[in-house]
């Protein structure tokens, strides 16, 4: 435990947090916590009616976010998570219910799990924000083709950008490092490249 570190990769649907994870996980040997959509029973659900899904596919996340975490805490090296438990919650979860897609009684109740598992885990020691416009994330939703994915809103991905945009104003828990994917090119750029590794690197 005394040798773990933690890195967070934060950022909207279609931002590039895996492809920074995969692509960090290569240059430095690290070990990858990725978000386990494929294994939330709900989220196809989900997408076709987010009023009956939301809060279902919410506890799931807040479950497995929460033993991916214990997992990451319990290793050595460094640890690198594509997307944390803390956006489910001040991200997506708060979406649904500002939307009433979670109504007041299942908000509380969530919410007061999240704040309780939250204060047991040990936060990020770094935390990376990918920052990325709705244009440029609609057309990467668009060109890696995941069928359900494939019918999101503008509007959503927009509140959500904002959401993040206020989460990251009151952010404390660790450093930040704010990266535009839109306009960085850190796979083939190689000033790009070594700009991000030496900031990264302050941190590990």
């Amino acid at each position: 435990m005394a040798n773990q570190k933690f890195i967070a990769i934060a950022g909207n649907i279609g931002a590039g947090k895996t492809e920074l994870t995969r692509f960090l996980c290569r240059r430095y040997g690290l070990t990858p916590f990725y978000e386990p959509n494929d294994q939330n029973p709900y989220l196809a659900d989900f997408y076709k009616d987010m009023k009956k899904w939301a809060f279902k596919s919410q506890v799931f996340f807040l479950t497995h976010k929460f033993r991916l975490h214990r997992d990451l805490e319990k290793g050595e090296g460094v640890a690198l998570q594509d997307r944390t438990i803390y956006e489910d919650a001040e991200i997506f979860a708060k979406n649904l219910w500002r939307t009433k897609k979670i109504d007041r009684r299942d908000w509380q109740t969530y919410w007061e799990l999240y704040e309780t598992i939250a204060a047991a885990l040990k936060p990020p020691d770094l935390m990376i924000y990918l920052k990325c416009p709705v244009r440029t994330l609609k057309e990467r939703i668009a060109l890696r083709g995941r069928e359900m994915e494939q019918d999101i809103p503008t509007s959503y991905l927009k509140r959500l950008n904002d959401l993040y945009e206020d989460w990251f104003k009151h952010y404390k828990m660790s450093p930040v490092l704010v990266l535009p994917t839109d306009r960085l090119d850190y796979l083939t750029d190689l000033v790009d490249r070594v700009d991000l590794f030496r900031q990264i690197e302050q941190h590990l």
